[in-house]
């Protein structure tokens, strides 16, 4: 199968001036990635399905999300694939938290020339997150780090009743036995419309269980 724009559009439909945008990122990505390493060098051949169209499920899935906070954003996936599927939506906004200067800067530079509805917060996510007041719907986070160790970052906003999506490979149940051990919570799973063994798991409440 060849690795273009088709990807997305096997997923979702998307205009002409969505498909630019997208175009847009990936030159971006292709010009940043000899000086930035923004994603694994031996899956930039593949970008369009592995990185774009993965990052896409998102909205397919959730449609009618806006408000998004994606944290470790680094290249900007899914969070700034989100931001661009969304732009011209009214009330559409996703907030990128990432503490690498130079990765903040690409998704700025992004950001100019997509017009997408994305805002940087450039800074450790437990930082960011400690203060944070803007109103958000969804978290999201690819590639990232284990289930436990999301739900410990993202504690303060789950605390305010904000939903998660993140995208899980294969070990996801060693992943949620461990977490189970700490966290009480209500999950759904959505079969990955990319990678047959991947998982977008979706975080419906969470809470942290008592030590004794």
């Amino acid at each position: 199968m060849s690795d273009d724009s088709t990807a997305v559009s096997r997923i979702l439909p998307v205009s002409r001036e969505t498909l630019a945008r997208l175009e847009a990122y990936v030159a971006l990505l292709r010009r940043w990635q000899p000086a930035q390493n923004l994603v694994s060098p031996k899956t930039l051949g593949e970008v369009w399905q592995r990185h774009i169209a993965d990052s896409a499920q998102l909205v397919a899935q959730f449609p009618n999300v806006l408000r998004w906070v994606d944290l470790g954003s680094g290249a900007g996936l899914p969070g700034m694939i989100t931001a661009i599927l969304l732009t011209g939506r009214e009330g559409a906004v996703v907030h990128l938290v990432e503490s690498n200067q130079r990765k903040c800067a690409f998704l700025r530079s992004v950001i100019r020339e997509t017009g997408a509805p994305a805002t940087v917060h450039e800074g450790r996510i437990e930082s960011v997150l400690k203060q944070w007041r803007e109103p958000v719907d969804y978290i999201s986070a690819r590639a990232l780090a284990s289930l436990t160790d999301l739900l410990d970052l993202a504690e303060p906003l789950f605390a305010a009743g904000t939903r998660a999506a993140f995208h899980k490979g294969g070990d996801f149940d060693a992943e949620l036995a461990e977490a189970s051990k700490s966290w009480s919570l209500d999950l759904v799973r959505h079969k990955s419309m990319i990678d047959r063994d991947s998982t977008i798991v979706e975080i419906l409440g969470a809470k942290r269980l008592s030590s004794r």
